[in-house]
């Protein structure tokens, strides 16, 4: 079968990993990486992945080259072009903020009119200067922003922050947040097409589910009502009762992983027991 719909993914860099993780989750492995092709197929016959920077994945999908693409925000907002993020995927956060030399009397980005910012993101910092009403000399890098600075050939720079070890390893000082960024999901239209709709909702379904944990316990029949009390679900939990001597029910429920351990606490205390924890492939509401 063709491949009918094709994704952008990056070549390189730090969201190509988990973005071709999250992919094989959904169903959508690629069979070979960029080092043999720049267009390869996946495990799914009507779905293959193309191979390119992650700032040109925009473009790309724009031009209709392809048909989905993932990036980050960043590059979304940098491109200018009309693609619309279909779903956040919740890796890739950082930030992309302005920072000068920890030595610098510049504190804010009024303190610089006139000056000179370097960076790779020049429409963003353009929109950004203009929203705080300065006009700096904002000039584009494709290279490493950190050592520019240092170099004394910029007084400031907007660049990606993710744990902050590179602007601290050259002495910069972030001064300012310029936007949020992490990897999005973006089409041309994310409705309105079947493959494009069939594609967002796998990923989706995965995306959910990274963020949760089912959780299967029984409970003595005095004390479900107890127990339901303190477990949350998205529609109600799945409740069954069970062939034993007492009266006893087996509940089933999809738990947020970050209240997990609060939840099995509180339902324990209550009077559950046989408590399992399963890690979940995929959650669709």
């Amino acid at each position: 079968m063709a491949m009918e719909i094709k994704i952008a993914v990056p070549s390189k860099g730090r969201l190509r990993d988990p973005t071709l993780r999250l992919l094989a989750s959904a169903g959508m492995e690629p069979m070979y990486g960029p080092d043999r092709s720049l267009i390869v197929p996946t495990s799914q016959d009507d779905v293959g992945l193309v191979y390119i920077r992650p700032e040109d994945v925009p473009a790309i999908v724009y031009s209709g080259a392809a048909t989905l693409g993932i990036t980050g925000l960043d590059y979304v907002e940098e491109s200018g072009v009309a693609v619309e993020p279909c779903l956040r995927l919740g890796y890739g956060r950082a930030r992309l903020v302005l920072a000068v030399t920890e030595e610098s009397p510049v504190w804010g980005p009024r303190d610089l009119e006139g000056a000179r910012v370097a960076t790779k993101f020049v429409s963003i910092a353009r929109r950004y200067f203009q929203a705080h009403g300065v006009d700096p000399i904002i000039f584009r890098i494709s290279g490493s922003a950190e050592a520019i600075p240092r170099l004394g050939a910029a007084d400031a720079i907007i660049d990606v922050l993710s744990t902050g070890t590179t602007m601290r390893l050259h002495r910069l000082r972030p001064i300012d947040t310029v936007m949020e960024t992490e990897a999005v999901l973006v089409a041309r239209s994310c409705n309105g097409d079947e493959g494009v709709e069939r594609v967002v909702e796998s990923i989706r379904g995965v995306v959910n589910a990274r963020g949760m944990r089912m959780v299967m316990m029984n409970v003595p029949g005095n004390r479900l009502r107890e127990v339901l009390d303190v477990l949350p679900s998205m529609s109600g939990p799945a409740i069954t009762r069970l062939e034993s001597r007492e009266e006893m029910w087996e509940v089933i429920t999809a738990v947020p992983a970050r209240i997990l351990s609060k939840v099995i606490y509180e339902a324990k205390k209550r009077g559950a027991r046989d408590i399992v924890v399963l890690s979940l492939e995929r959650v669709i509401p």
